[in-house]
């Protein structure tokens, strides 16, 4: 069989022939211009509710207003530069770059690479992914409108009244993109996230003299047009995609559906929102709690998904299903147990594009406390993280909760997703061991990650950037990039174009067990069937209980004599004089490594060099003692 045709024999048997089915009808309707006429280009200005009816609206928000809040206010330094840049241009983008996109931004330049998108052009004729314009995602970002949080916190901290502001803002977004023209009209989820955070908006400006019948006019025509365009194209997320955005975009149908009832069809958007949301829930949530894209942060965005859908359905007297609550719990617990508790820190595990959608804190964006303490709080659960609840306050959420949880040191397995864990006092062990029935995104089983009193010593690479030269986005997403086995310099499956992988890992066995003197994790893999079927990596990790030492054996079987193991390791260059790595192979001779320079992203956009280190020792075992400083 032809190499092409077997991939796409492969991705069929891996996505299933609904997938492939609803893709091909999609491209079909996309190419044969059926899909545009569904999405009329600037259709004519009309008002399909008025300030006064939306205000009469009995649904009940976090808050009903400015007003109505009752935080103590903490006018920090920080939340002041942060609105200072803001309100000058400079604007931190995937919570990482700052970037000066000047007081007058266009909405539709990539300020990345400079490519200014045609405005005039609809929606299904922009393409996601360009050399020359480069990642559209730089343009999404901040008609995202998640700063507003930072301008709303600085406006109730300082007691600096910032509507005209933000109204300003959205008008200028509003002029500026016609409806279902441009590149902000392009994803869903985007939309989607623009009307959540519009809407947190007029209901802390509520009572604001800048919040005239025009301006309110204005944001209604918007809000329509967004929601009618989310509803009509949901079968795109909910089929094709089926993650994240998924997730987003049937809340936002539900949430618009709750919040502006008086709108043609919001009927439908909440009954179907919110059906289609617990079945996504249901879904892309895992019986153990783990998330079926892999990722930690794309887990976080969930979590503070459910966390909005939980807290505003309950205070409209309305409820979800019992399995929605325990997935959202068992969520809390899985990601909870993966935190480093020196810092609120996860394993850079998975595909990590920096999104934080609704930021209600100073806290680094790798520190996950401030938005499971408020899941936690949802779920009437306290994490403990009493000096990260700045969101608990802004969600409206009681604080006088008496359980309290915190996950016991010792062994965790969560064998739905293919983690197993080793918490301790002073040091973290995350292994990744499980069976793809989801589409994986980074080619990483088997990866061990470590880290030593808060500080990621064996670590994963992360993701960098989603589109950019095809060799670095291959490290990021490949076996290279993680603390693992290759054969040679192959990935564990077949890359395919952009966030494809043909020929996925399986887990044929995976234990965590203890005794007296240790924690023994045994797991075995196949992979690389693209190259041979009948390869598989088994691995052993031994961690020393009480002491900062693991013992790795690697085993490869059933590959062809060409190709050799190569056993990588990833080290941040500031910790490799307090690490000690050494390898021998099946008859106890040492392997010396080659030491290679690396890369790591810990940020979406940014990557630094960092130490990788290689052993390959000609045979097919590979046994490895890593040893940290206890003086480190």
């Amino acid at each position: 069989m032809p190499g092409k045709l077997k991939k796409i024999f492969n991705l069929i048997g891996n996505m299933g022939w609904r997938y492939t089915a609803f893709r091909m009808k999609y491209e079909l309707r996309l190419r044969s211009g059926l899909l545009k006429k569904r999405f009329p280009a600037s259709p004519e200005y009309k008002q399909f509710m008025s300030l006064k009816v939306w205000k009469q609206n009995e649904a009940r928000f976090f808050f009903q207003s400015r007003e109505s809040l009752f935080l103590d206010r903490n006018p920090d330094s920080c939340l002041k530069e942060t609105f200072t840049n803001i309100k000058s241009g400079k604007f931190l983008l995937f919570s990482s770059i700052l970037t000066d996109l000047g007081p007058d931004y266009d909405w539709i330049t990539n300020p990345d690479s400079g490519f200014r998108y045609d405005i005039n052009k609809h929606w299904t004729e922009i393409a996601d992914l360009s050399k020359e314009a480069g990642d559209i995602k730089f343009v999404w970002e901040k008609s995202r409108f998640s700063y507003l949080y930072d301008i709303i916190r600085y406006d109730y901290h300082f007691n600096d009244d910032c509507a005209a502001l933000v109204f300003t803002d959205i008008l200028s977004w509003i002029k500026g993109n016609p409806v279902n023209c441009g590149p902000n009209y392009r994803c869903s989820q985007e939309m989607s996230l623009r009307i959540m955070n519009w809407t947190f908006a007029l209901y802390y400006y509520r009572n604001s003299a800048a919040l005239t019948d025009d301006v309110f006019n204005q944001i209604q025509y918007a809000i329509y047009w967004h929601m009618d365009h989310v509803y009509k194209n949901i079968d795109f997320s909910r089929i094709a995609v089926r993650n994240n955005h998924a997730v987003t975009e049937t809340l936002a149908l539900y949430f618009a559906g709750l919040f502006y009832p008086a709108l043609p069809g919001a009927t439908e958007w909440k009954k179907n929102g919110r059906k289609w949301l617990e079945e996504e829930i249901t879904y892309q949530v895992y019986e153990d709690g783990t998330y079926l894209q892999f990722s930690m942060n794309y887990h976080r965005i969930v979590v503070q998904l459910l966390t909005w859908a939980i807290t505003l359905s309950e205070k409209n007297d309305e409820k979800f299903s019992d399995i929605f609550y325990d997935r959202a719990g068992k969520s809390l617990e899985f990601l909870r147990t993966c935190m480093v508790d020196e810092n609120g820190w996860l394993p850079n595990y998975g595909a990590n594009d920096g999104a934080l959608f609704f930021n209600f804190s100073n806290a680094h964006y790798r520190d996950y406390r401030p938005q499971l303490q408020a899941l936690g709080m949802t779920l009437g659960i306290d994490l403990g993280f009493n000096d990260q609840s700045e969101d608990v306050h802004w969600y409206g959420l009681n604080l006088h909760i008496n359980e309290k949880w915190q996950p016991d040191n010792g062994i965790h397995k969560f064998i739905d997703g293919g983690y197993y864990l080793v918490r301790e006092p002073q040091t973290l062990t995350f292994i990744k061991c499980g069976s793809y029935k989801d589409r994986p995104s980074h080619a990483d089983n088997l990866h061990l990650d470590v880290w030593y009193k808060g500080e990621n010593i064996l670590l994963d690479a992360g993701s960098y950037k989603y589109n950019t030269d095809e060799a670095t986005i291959r490290y990021f997403s490949g076996t290279a990039s993680h603390n693992t086995v290759m054969l040679n310099d192959k990935d564990q499956m077949l890359k395919g174009g952009r966030f494809i992988w043909y020929y996925w890992s399986q887990c044929d066995s995976a234990g965590l067990k203890e005794n007296e003197k240790e924690f023994i994790f045994n797991g075995a893999i196949k992979a690389f069937s693209y190259i041979k079927d009948g390869i598989a990596h088994k691995r052993t990790v031994v961690k020393m209980k009480g002491l900062p030492v693991w013992n790795v054996t690697d085993e490869i079987t059933g590959a062809p004599d060409n190709l050799f193991m190569n056993q990588v390791w990833h080290l941040p260059i500031n910790v490799s004089d307090k690490v000690l790595i050494e390898a021998r192979n099946t008859v106890g001779d040492l392997i010396m490594p080659h030491l290679h320079e690396g890369w790591f992203s810990s940020l979406y956009g940014q990557k630094v060099r960092t130490g990788e280190w290689h052993f390959c020792g000609g045979s097919n075992v590979i046994k490895t003692e890593i040893k940290i400083s206890s003086n480190s």
